[in-house]
C-alpha cells in the first residue's frame, strides 16, 4: 500500500489551492492516498499549525508523509525543509511550522529542499506548496530517499517558535494562553495534562478554579454533559490539553475570547 500522505494548509477550501496541490501530487504518484488535516488554519497563522501537526501526526502509521502549508514567507529566502521524525516525514517551510514536532519526537533527519529535479518544471514563486512539497511528496510515497532532496541541516539551524508554554507559576497557580479555537467554539489551551496533574498533586479537581478574562469557572468536569445546556466547563479535551467549553454552544463567541487570551488555573489558598 501507498504511504499515506497528509496536508494541513490554511487555503481553506473556497479556491482551488488544495486541489491543485493533490493533483500536483498524483501527477508524480498516481496511487497516492491523501489525507486532508485541515485546510482551516487561520491565514499565515504558523503557530496554530505548529499545534496541529504535533496533535495530530501520531494518529497516523509510521511512513506517512505530512506536508504543512502555512507560508507568510513565500518566494523569499526562506528554505524548506524535510524532517525525519518518529517515523514519519514532515515538509515544510522552515518558518517554525515543525516547532513542535522537534521538540516532542524523535529527530532522525532533517534536509533542506533544494534538488530541482524533483519540483514541477514552472515554479511560482507564490506557490510553493503545489510546485515543490506537493511534487516531492509524490516522489517520497514513491520510495525517494529523503536525502536524495538536499543537504543536511543542523536541527539547531531550523527556525523555532516560542510557543509559549504553560507554566506553574507557583502552588497556587498555572499560567497558561487560548492556543486554538476549533468550529465548535471550544477555547483549547496550551495547559496539557502532564503540566495540570502536576500541578493539581492529588488535590480535588472540584476545588479547581479555572479563570479567562472574568468569567472564573469552578470544578474540571469530565464531559460536556456534565453541565447544563448552555453552561461552560473547564475539562481535559481529547488533545490531552486543558479545554473550556459551552455544553451545546460557542464559548469563543459567549466569553468574546480569542488565540493567545491568558488562562489561569488556581485554587484556593
Amino acid at each position: 500500500m501507498s504511504p499515506i500522505i497528509t496536508l494541513t494548509t490554511d487555503f481553506g477550501l473556497q479556491d482551488p489551492y488544495v486541489g491543485m496541490m493533490k493533483g500536483a501530487i498524483l501527477s508524480v504518484h498516481p496511487a497516492a492516498v491523501i489525507v486532508d488535516i485541515t485546510h482551516h488554519i487561520e491565514p499565515q497563522a504558523v503557530v496554530q499549525a505548529a499545534h496541529v501537526i504535533h496533535s495530530a501526526y501520531s494518529f497516523f502509521p509510521a511512513g506517512t508523509i505530512h506536508v504543512a502549508v502555512v507560508d507568510p514567507g513565500v518566494g523569499s529566502g526562506r528554505a524548506l525543509l524535510a524532517l525525519a521524525a518518529d517515523g514519519h516525514i514532515f515538509l515544510a517551510p522552515d518558518n517554525g511550522t515543525l516547532t513542535a514536532v522537534m521538540a516532542a519526537a524523535t529527530i532522525t533527519a532533517c534536509v533542506r529542499i533544494e534538488n530541482r529535479c524533483y519540483f514541477r518544471p514552472v515554479i511560482s514563486r507564490t506557490f510553493h506548496g503545489r510546485d515543490i512539497l506537493a511534487p516531492v511528496a509524490g516522489h517520497l510515497a514513491g520510495g525517494l530517499s529523503l536525502f536524495e532532496l538536499g543537504p543536511s541541516v543542523p536541527l539547531e539551524k531550523a527556525v523555532v517558535l516560542n510557543l509559549n508554554k504553560a507554566r506553574i507559576r507557583n502552588e497556587q497557580e498555572i499560567e497558561g494562553t487560548i492556543r486554538d479555537i476549533d468550529r465548535f467554539g471550544n477555547l483549547l489551551t496550551n495547559i496539557d495534562g502532564e503540566t495540570l496533574s502536576a500541578f493539581m498533586n492529588h488535590r480535588p479537581k472540584q476545588d479547581i478554579s479555572v479563570e479567562i478574562g472574568r468569567i472564573v469557572l469552578t470544578g474540571l468536569q469530565g464531559c460536556y454533559q456534565d453541565v447544563p445546556t448552555g453552561q461552560a466547563a473547564a475539562l481535559m479535551g481529547s488533545n490531552g490539553c486543558l479545554e473550556i467549553a459551552l455544553n451545546q454552544g460557542n464559548a469563543a463567541r459567549r466569553f468574546n475570547a480569542k488565540i493567545g487570551d491568558m488562562v489561569r488555573v488556581s485554587f484556593p489558598p
